[in-house]
């Protein structure tokens, strides 16, 4: 696929594989290492941690999803939202696809964040940094997965859910397996983006089932139509043969507009409309999920301002 095809179909897939990789770009040119950067060029592009999230620069949670630790590591989450991004950018749209991949992004920090700051109230871990673009890739890969589990069609085709279990499987392993992996992130990240994927998929559901409902009843008034039709040429060519074929009951129908058949009810039935809580409710989640995490950074905040208090 090329970039005008790939930018047609996921316009915002598209602009965050270019955010991601100018990004990288701009900070080779300022001196940044390609392959190793320090945690002091890592900090200063927006990286991750703890001491700086958690307290005075909360904008980290998103900046850090666009920020890469060397070429590699750019170019495989580059390529998982190429693959993932094409797919589900069509399916949720690209207003609720951004949401979904930065609540993710910031899912995935609050929690590596939280089990930082757990381990070392613990006194079993220490400050790191964390980056890149995972956390939010992971949540668009789990609401995938929803999206296979409710069989939601994508260009007449249905994704393979066994084959997605076993992508997303591979990464969680592989995160677990490798030092040096923000393994928290990725799990954050999965978390949210099935959360915020099972409305959508429930709504779409009621969606399909209104969609059915309107097509039978357009069936149902073509059929009925179509019989009435039918049987009015027979009326009329019986009339021509004869025209004792009246009766008092017939001609007061005919004669009366304000008589009402089966079939001129069915006719006037409006088609079901959906209800407007099925629209919103994707946005409703999203909404609740952002609260949630602002609530969720506030305490942490909190207990790290209460702990420094005590040490003063």
């Amino acid at each position: 696929m090329t970039i005008q095809q790939l930018f047609k179909t996921a316009p915002v897939t598209t602009l965050l594989l270019v955010s991601f990789i100018g990004l990288f770009v701009i900070q080779v040119l300022t001196g940044v290492d390609a392959n190793n950067p320090s945690t002091e060029n890592l900090l200063n592009w927006g990286a991750n941690a703890l001491p700086y999230t958690m307290n005075e620069d909360p904008w980290r949670l998103v900046s850090s999803a666009f920020l890469h630790i060397g070429l590699m590591h750019l170019l495989f989450n580059a390529f998982a939202m190429y693959f993932f991004g094409q797919v589900a950018e069509p399916i949720f749209g690209s207003a609720k696809f951004l949401v979904l991949f930065l609540l993710a992004a910031v899912g995935g920090g609050l929690l590596n964040n939280y089990i930082t700051w757990q381990a070392l109230l613990e006194g079993t871990g220490q400050p790191g940094l964390s980056a890149g673009a995972s956390g939010g890739i992971m949540g668009i890969g789990a609401a995938l997965l929803i999206v296979a589990l409710f069989k939601i069609s994508v260009n007449g085709m249905v994704l393979n859910l066994k084959s997605l279990i076993m992508i997303m499987g591979i990464n969680l392993v592989y995160g677990f397996a490798v030092p040096g992996i923000d393994n928290a992130g990725h799990i954050g990240g999965a978390i949210t983006g099935l959360v915020i994927a099972l409305p959508f998929a429930i709504a779409y559901r009621q969606r399909m089932t209104v969609t059915l409902q309107n097509a039978a009843i357009d069936q149902n008034q073509y059929r009925h139509s179509y019989q009435t039709d039918y049987q009015s040429n027979d009326l009329s060519i019986d009339l021509t043969n004869d025209q004792n074929i009246y009766s008092s009951t017939n001609i007061d129908q005919i004669s009366d507009p304000n008589s009402e058949t089966e079939t001129s009810r069915i006719s006037k039935r409006n088609p079901v409309q959906p209800s407007p809580i099925w629209q919103l409710l994707p946005w409703l989640v999203m909404l609740l999920v952002s609260i949630g995490f602002i609530w969720w950074w506030q305490d942490i905040h909190a207990q790290i301002m209460q702990i420094l208090k005590t040490i003063e």
